[in-house]
């Protein structure tokens, strides 16, 4: 085995091992693989979708970040997932000001839109074919004062390929 060989194998491992863990990503999934029951009552975010390997969420998750949220959180979803951010209104005198990616050509942020009260929605489209991690940055600004927007959340996606047969 050549010495990338292994060190890929081993990258996969990390990606797989990391999805794997219970990380409370509170997203919702309603892909048709393994439809998740929503549970309004039970958080914020309305359902969890667990993170491991076999029930990364595909065709379609939702993400709520509400104030008071973790300031980061991790998701894991199949190639070709389309992620839906919902961000309930700051608290504080700042306002969403817009969504990056560490990796666009893994994970586009497009689709954005802010409401009159302060939500603030986008949409993450994940790439087709390839597996890889990005970090979605949400951004926060007063918006009556000069300068950069600065990060406020950061959402890690991890698209996990299918297994392939064979």
């Amino acid at each position: 085995m050549r010495w990338w060989a292994g060190g890929c194998v081993v990258a996969a491992v990390v990606v797989l091992a990391g999805c794997g863990a219970s990380t409370g990503s509170g997203a919702r999934s309603s892909g048709s693989r393994s439809p998740q029951p929503s549970h309004p009552a039970a958080s914020p975010t309305a359902a969890t979708a667990s993170a491991s390997a076999g029930t990364c969420a595909a065709g379609h998750a939702e993400v709520i970040v509400s104030p008071g949220d973790p300031v980061r959180r991790r998701l894991c979803v199949r190639p070709g997932t389309v992620v839906t951010l919902v961000l309930r209104p700051r608290v504080d005198d700042k306002r969403w000001a817009g969504a990056l990616s560490s990796a666009p050509a893994l994970v586009l942020p497009s689709g954005w839109r802010l409401d009159g009260d302060g939500t603030a929605h986008a949409t993450l489209r994940c790439a087709g074919t390839r597996g890889g991690t990005a970090e979605i940055t949400l951004e926060a600004k007063a918006p009556d004062v000069a300068g950069a927007a600065r990060g406020v959340f950061t959402l890690e996606v991890s698209v996990v390929p299918y297994p392939q047969n064979g």
